[in-house]
């Protein structure tokens, strides 16, 4: 059987995406579809930064280009090109690239850690434990596009997806693992790697970021000396434990300020800011602007 080509399935991945997600601008959360775990996207024009968290997953852009930033570092990802995240990571995205003539479309499947333990079990390949990365882009091979396209085409068969969306899943996965950043892939799967020591304190953070955050006690928490635990969050994440807990007290502050007016001094105290103008001042670095003004423009541009 010839290998597919690499063109032509991305050709058919983009139309199939733009026919399902029918959508006419991308969004958070992008176009839920019937098969678990599988997210489509388009716009029809660029779209502003929006904060989110990441999950283990695997987005494959189709066309035009997506920008994601992490702790002010962007990655730029383009038609052809996929990014896959190994942990949860607070990011900002946007869609830079997108016209009404060529829509963005993008293609996204969350990765399972049961599915890549499993492969990994049946397999004998040993990869090297990598250096840690949070996430990474690479160009997708043929192989990894045609198990997508295979994937969205089950929507088209509905009563098909009970049956051999697992086993799509499962290919594409395969693909992934033995791909250019298949030792990332790996990563997810080993329940005691680094990686989901890691993970566990990432939690932790995430439910108790208001919350003092002290490295020994998080070393502990991961089973690792505060040196060794130290440089292996930042390797994973591109940050350092406290840099990452305030990343997530702005971005928590961003939605509550967006909710509706608010004291801006209250809601700097609700996610652990003891002094207001400090709060003002790293919100301003974070996202371009104060928080009430900040605000102000997030629901202009949310407003109908």
């Amino acid at each position: 059987m010839p290998r597919p080509d690499g063109r032509h399935g991305l050709a058919e991945l983009r139309e199939l995406i733009l026919r399902h997600a029918d959508n006419t601008a991308y969004d958070t959360p992008a176009y839920t579809t019937a098969v678990d775990g599988l997210l489509l996207g388009t716009a029809v024009e660029p779209m502003a930064a929006r904060a989110g968290f990441t999950e283990p997953s695997v987005a494959i852009v189709a066309q035009g280009t997506k920008r994601t930033v992490l702790n002010g570092t962007p990655y730029d990802y383009r038609a052809g090109q996929f990014l896959v995240v190994s942990i949860g990571l607070p990011v900002i995205g946007a869609v830079i690239e997108a016209s009404l003539d060529e829509p963005f479309a993008v293609f996204s499947l969350r990765l399972r850690p049961s599915v890549i333990a499993s492969l990994l079990l049946e397999t004998s390949r040993r990869d090297p434990t990598p250096a840690f990365s949070g996430l990474a882009i690479s160009d997708a091979e043929p192989d990894l596009i045609d198990a997508a396209v295979r994937l969205v085409r089950l929507l088209d068969h509905p009563e098909d997806v009970s049956v051999l969306a697992a086993a799509y899943e499962r290919e594409l996965t395969w693909r992934l693992l033995t791909g250019a950043q298949g030792a990332i892939v790996r990563q997810i799967g080993l329940a005691d790697g680094s990686l989901s020591q890691i993970s566990r304190t990432i939690q932790w953070i995430r439910a108790h970021f208001a919350q003092p955050a002290r490295i020994e006690d998080l070393a502990a928490m991961a089973g690792m000396s505060p040196s060794s635990f130290h440089r292996h969050f930042r390797a994973a994440t591109s940050m350092t434990p406290l840099q990452f807990q305030k990343q997530i007290r702005l971005q928590e502050a961003r939605g509550l300020l967006l909710a509706g007016p608010a004291d801006i001094a209250e809601v700097g105290h609700r996610i652990g800011y003891d002094s207001p103008s400090q709060f003002s001042r790293e919100y301003r670095r974070a996202f371009g602007a104060p928080p009430g003004r900040d605000a102000l423009r997030l629901r202009e541009h949310a407003a109908p």
